[in-house]
């Protein structure tokens, strides 16, 4: 059984999931809401729309969505002992993990594909004399589809790196609560333990402002916020951060927010396919 072989059979295992097409569904809801929120006014802005589903993409529901297709991929067939039948056959460990991350991968892109297809809809009939920036659109939709796969291989990567469905799903909320909202939200988030240790140590804020925004962009949510400057205009990219200029250091250029995003596909990935291969199934 080749990789390809487990990923249809997952695929065809995952792809009705209500838990998985329920954020989807939130999602398009969302771009409806936001483009219908534009009828209303006398100069429609669409970046304004992309700047509003970034925020709650980043935040909440891609995130959700990833987190909810593959948390179980793998740590639930453990739990269950289904994962025997499939190892069963003439396949090793890795590619059980690749092969998940290719359905779990393909399941996400869909549904997002749906919502950003509703979300065009919902743009020319709720907002026919708004000007849609098509290049800015799609390469929005690329780095939101990178950083979605992001989340998909760091859910595999739990999953195949835990024995038992309550760790992954720990595991899983851990993760989100530390990258998503202590990262950003809590007083000691690591930009302000950063920001507070060289202020004690007599720093001028201006000499650590490049370290902290690298900090920031560590995050996978960070790192997808800080692509802005690929399909924002600067008058609304710089309200969520300063517009990156060819002078600063490449750590926080946003080419090289890709590739942390990448980073976030790779090392999980890896990290739950050296845990799974050293695994005892019983």
């Amino acid at each position: 059984m080749s990789t390809l072989a487990v990923a249809k059979r997952d695929f065809l295992n995952v792809r009705r999931s209500k838990l998985v097409w329920a954020p989807v569904a939130l999602y398009s809801l969302f771009m409806v809401l936001f483009f219908y929120g534009q009828s209303s006014s006398s100069d429609p802005d669409f970046h304004m729309v992309l700047f509003s589903l970034l925020g709650i993409g980043s935040v909440l529901v891609i995130p959700l969505i990833a987190l909810v297709a593959a948390y179980l991929s793998i740590a639930g067939e453990r739990e269950s002992g289904t994962i025997k039948f499939t190892l069963g056959a003439p396949i090793d460990r890795s590619s059980v993990v690749y092969g998940k991350l290719l359905a779990r991968s393909v399941v996400v892109i869909a549904g997002l594909l749906i919502s950003f297809v509703v979300g065009t809809v919902a743009a020319i009939v709720f907002v026919p004399d708004m000007s849609i920036a098509y290049g800015d659109y799609l390469r929005f939709i690329a780095i939101t589809l990178l950083y979605a796969m992001g989340y998909v291989a760091i859910a595999v990567g739990i999953s195949a790196a835990t024995s038992a469905r309550s760790r992954a799903i720990a595991a899983s909320i851990s993760f989100f609560f530390v990258f998503n909202i202590g990262w950003f939200s809590l007083p000691i988030s690591p930009t302000e333990v950063v920001s507070f240790v060289l202020e004690q140590l007599g720093e001028n804020p201006d000499n650590y402002q490049n370290l902290t925004e690298l900090v920031f962009s560590l995050s996978p949510t960070g790192a997808y916020l800080n692509t802005m400057d690929f399909y924002m205009p600067a008058r609304i990219a710089s309200q969520e951060a300063p517009v990156s200029t060819p002078s600063d250091p490449f750590y926080i250029q946003p080419w090289f927010m890709l590739v942390i995003l990448a980073a976030w596909i790779v090392v999980p990935l890896a990290f739950g396919t050296w845990r799974f291969g050293k695994a005892q199934l019983g």
